[in-house]
């Protein structure tokens, strides 16, 4: 909440006032500065800008930080270097085990496109620790060939991700990295809807079925085993049709009772949804589905009501969207 952030940021500022005394903080109520709120274009609350060098031009935003210790972290990064270097193993090791997840990039030459994007990643995911290193015994310890980011969660490699000069994406490795703040699926409730959308991956998959009934294991293990191959493109959401509180979700995509298990697919920028051709929630159903969708094949989803009995009795005519298309054009 607006509240919750705004003592987390008092507290960042506190902290950050004996470390970096040069950075000030403030805070601006817009209901009574419209003029900034123009400006700046603030449309959402709160919002947080980051204003450099004493100039009003492109301050950066400072997006999904919810945590005084995770606002410093954000804050150090922006005002100065973003990574740790490493030179042993044993100091490799320190980082790694930590926290729970750490992220290493291996590089051959600390001078080349991809060190630059790396750095640039790191400045925006301030949740977990970054090193780098182009020391030959760290890349021999953990069997490295290529100029290689990896991801360890609780001190155990999970994924590597192959560093090719000026081919690198600093949001691609964002996506990448921030899914691992999150499980390979999610269960969607009030908590974890905020944390769902900090991660910027665009393309949703929600799985919704009932927890409880008898076929649910099978069906969240299949979801799971599809999940790891999708991570960074497509997010995986756990939706309980038997929780009330979820009921707002159930109507946004239309789903009753007798649909469940049902999956289906969102763009959160185009609003876009798509259904699962197959009924049975199988890995390969699965896989076939995003696939699809990913390679732009899946058909777009346009959920309707029925057709009601005297739709074309008065003169203004009844139209949903299984009957749209056919009567307007």
């Amino acid at each position: 909440s607006s509240q919750n952030l705004s003592e987390e940021f008092a507290e960042a500022a506190r902290q950050l006032r004996k470390e970096a005394p040069r950075i000030q903080f403030g805070r601006i109520d817009v209901t009574h500065q419209q003029d900034l709120r123009k400006e700046f274009k603030i449309r959402e609350f709160p919002t947080v800008k980051f204003f450099v060098d004493g100039s009003r031009e492109d301050p950066i935003d400072c997006k999904g930080v919810r945590q005084a210790s995770t606002f410093i972290t954000w804050v150090k990064r922006r005002t100065g270097p973003s990574t740790v270097l490493i030179n042993s193993t044993d100091q490799a090791e320190a980082i790694i085990n930590a926290d729970d997840l750490a992220v290493i990039g291996f590089f051959k030459e600390l001078d080349n496109d991809s060190v630059e994007v790396f750095c640039e990643t790191a400045r925006d995911v301030p949740e977990m620790p970054f090193g780098m290193t182009a020391n030959k015994d760290v890349w021999a310890n953990y069997s490295i060939q290529k100029n290689t980011l990896v991801v360890f969660k609780k001190g155990k490699p999970v994924h590597n991700e192959v560093l090719e000069d000026g081919r690198q994406n600093k949001l691609d490795l964002t996506r990448i990295i921030k899914t691992f703040t999150l499980d390979l699926v999610t269960e969607y409730n009030l908590e974890t809807s905020v944390k769902i959308f900090d991660v910027p991956v665009e393309n949703h998959i929600l799985l919704f079925t009932p927890t409880n009934s008898e076929t649910f294991n099978e069906i969240y293990e299949n979801y799971k085993s599809a999940a790891a191959e999708f991570r960074g493109k497509i997010m995986f959401v756990l939706v309980d049709t038997n929780e009330t509180r979820n009921g707002r979700v159930f109507e946004y995509f239309r789903i009753r009772e007798v649909d469940v298990p049902a999956v289906r697919i969102l763009n959160l920028t185009s609003d876009a949804k798509y259904k699962m051709p197959a009924d049975e929630v199988t890995v390969e159903n699965l896989k076939q589905f995003c696939w699809s969708y990913l390679s732009g094949k899946a058909k777009l989803h346009l959920s309707s009501e029925e057709i009601p009995e005297d739709w074309d009795k008065m003169p203004v005519k009844v139209l949903v969207g299984k009957n749209f298309n056919r009567i307007v054009f």
